[in-house]
């Protein structure tokens, strides 16, 4: 499971991204035969939440057990799911997609086009409270229905027959193949549903899947659950893992413990560590598309607070504070690297160019320490606001590296910009996840990790009207930007491709948030496991193809 869900907007962030272990019981010799029992042991930070895929925060190991219309392959490539073929009409709006024959729920119930069409229709009912609604975004009348405007029934999608699934867009979306790959655009079966009533997806047993794996043992709250094999599933044959166990470890030396007694097979490192076993034979550093950044409270509840955060100077200001390089080095200590905007390096290339879009749109000045101009700037904004102090709250979690991350961040800041106090606010991630979500804080160590390959995933969170918008900054042009690549430039690569750039120079530039770091985790990794599937952004880790050599 996931080791950091920072779904991520943590905003995940928040987290959701997965750490995958594994084990190794009974495998045969050399001839490549596999034993019957093929088992790994995974280490999750977290209980699960929930396992109903439109109330899910993030989606790190779901992809394992839903499956949709296609599912992710190596390198971020969209390959076979749940159709078996696809067509999009020449402009772009329309795509029909046609559903195996085989493709079956895990208690053997055919799957067919309308569990599609309701699945859709019931995340983006509001009365659902979809976190990640905004995805469907593009679909005709999502939106809308989001809203609560329009029945969920006028959604754009239809079942001409129980095979074919048709999804009409409003304009072009140049993501659609790959955004199919998400967990979120799984089937669901309105007959289960309607059987469990409240206590659907309150537990594994009151659920059916769609994708190699089906869960068992989870109970709604406990430690421990698993994956195993489901035979119903349409690719059977090519998976070749029998089981899959979890169990919940939130201390660094606990995993590094079971990992050490093999009771464990990967076991992500803390700072501390990777100094230990940075030569180690089994060390392996693994990316991730996170950015971690601080989001800003433009509607805090404090006059005074807010009224600085909608300073663009003090903003400014505190992001040219901090001394990323030392953060990363000195404080996190791992393979992270540093900043050159919103959107992380290596998730997507200029489709003209091939220049990575980060580096293309890279600002100097904008992400990189300056103290004596940090200075300037917040003289400059308190003098505007009128106010000579300042006292703020840093809000983060108390887990893995954050606590010393805030408590840098206070040092930081107090020694950079005069008059300046902060107070730190170190919780469980679960509450600093509620509160973050209501608005209650003023300065929040937060994060986003993409949820599939493309610009977009990044910059859509910052619109006007994106639930993950958590600090409610609103800029006009930004929204024009965003939405011009999502529908009116979506079918011209290099327009597309040019709004974005804009977008995210222009978070920097006016410091919506202040971006910190990209997210690299160390790992000790069992070097028996094969054919695990690893992407930096989306489903992170796909077990199907996985298994244990000897």
């Amino acid at each position: 499971m996931k080791k950091r869900w920072i779904a991520l907007t943590t905003f995940a962030a928040a987290l959701i991204l997965v750490l995958a272990g594994c084990g190794n019981k009974n495998s045969e010799s050399g001839s490549g035969k596999l034993a019957d029992k093929q088992v790994l042991n995974l280490s999750a930070d977290a209980p699960l939440d929930t396992i109903d895929i439109a109330k899910a925060t993030g989606y790190g190991q779901t992809g394992n057990v839903f499956e949709s219309l296609y599912r992710l392959g190596k390198n971020g490539k969209p390959i076979a799911g749940l159709a078996s073929s696809s067509k999009v009409s020449k402009d772009g709006k329309t795509w029909t997609f046609k559903i195996r024959s085989n493709a079956k729920f895990s208690n053997g119930q055919k799957i067919t086009a309308q569990d599609f069409v309701y699945s859709w229709q019931r995340t983006l009912n509001p009365d659902t409270k979809s976190q990640y609604a905004y995805l469907f975004s593009g679909i005709k009348n999502a939106e809308k229905i989001n809203a609560g405007k329009l029945n969920p029934s006028k959604l754009g999608v239809s079942a001409p027959d129980k095979q074919t699934f048709v999804v009409h867009l409003d304009e072009p979306i140049a993501y659609f193949k790959v955004l199919m790959t998400y967990p979120l655009f799984s089937p669901v079966s309105k007959k289960v549903i309607d059987k469990y009533g409240s206590k659907y997806a309150t537990n594994s047993e009151y659920m059916v899947y769609t994708g190699p794996f089906k869960m068992t043992g989870w109970k709604g709250t406990n430690d421990h659950w698993a994956f195993v094999k489901n035979n119903q599933y349409w690719d059977k044959k090519k998976v070749k893992l029998s089981r899959i166990n979890y169990s919940v470890n939130e201390n660094p030396s606990t995993i590094l413990s079971l990992y050490q007694s093999k009771k464990l097979d990967m076991a992500q490192l803390s700072s501390t560590q990777i100094k230990n076993y940075r030569n180690n034979a089994d060390y392996q550093t693994i990316p991730y598309s996170i950015t971690r950044f601080l989001a800003f409270n433009f509607k805090s509840s404090d006059a005074k607070v807010r009224k600085a955060m909608n300073n663009k100077h003090i903003r400014q200001a505190i992001s040219l504070a901090i001394n990323r390089k030392q953060l990363v080095n000195k404080v996190i200590g791992d393979d992270s690297t540093l900043p050159k905007g919103f959107v992380p390096t290596d998730l997507a290339e200029n489709p003209k160019t091939g220049e990575d879009f980060a580096k293309q749109a890279y600002l100097k000045g904008t992400v990189e320490y300056d103290g004596s101009r940090a200075k300037k700037l917040w003289n400059q904004g308190m003098k505007e606001i009128g106010e000579k102090k300042l006292t703020v709250s840093l809000m983060s979690t108390n887990e893995n590296d954050d606590k010393n991350i805030s408590e840098y961040f206070q040092v930081q800041l107090q020694n950079k910009l005069p008059g300046m106090k902060v107070d730190l606010v170190n919780i469980p991630s679960k509450v600093a996840y509620s509160r973050a979500a209501k608005g209650d804080f003023d300065i929040y160590v937060s994060g986003w990790g993409a949820d599939f390959t493309d610009p977009i995933s990044h910059l859509q969170i910052l619109q006007s009207n994106s639930g993950y918008n958590y600090g409610k900054w609103q800029n006009s042009t930004y929204d024009k930007l965003v939405k011009n690549a999502q529908n009116q430039d979506a079918n011209d690569k290099n327009k597309r491709w040019a709004d974005m750039i804009k977008a995210d120079q222009l978070v920097v530039k006016e410091a919506a948030i202040a971006p910190l770091y990209q997210t690299n985790y160390s790992f000790l990794v069992n070097p028996k496991v094969k054919g695990v599937i690893h992407n930096t952004a989306g489903t992170q880790w796909n077990y199907k193809t996985a298994y244990i050599s000897k």
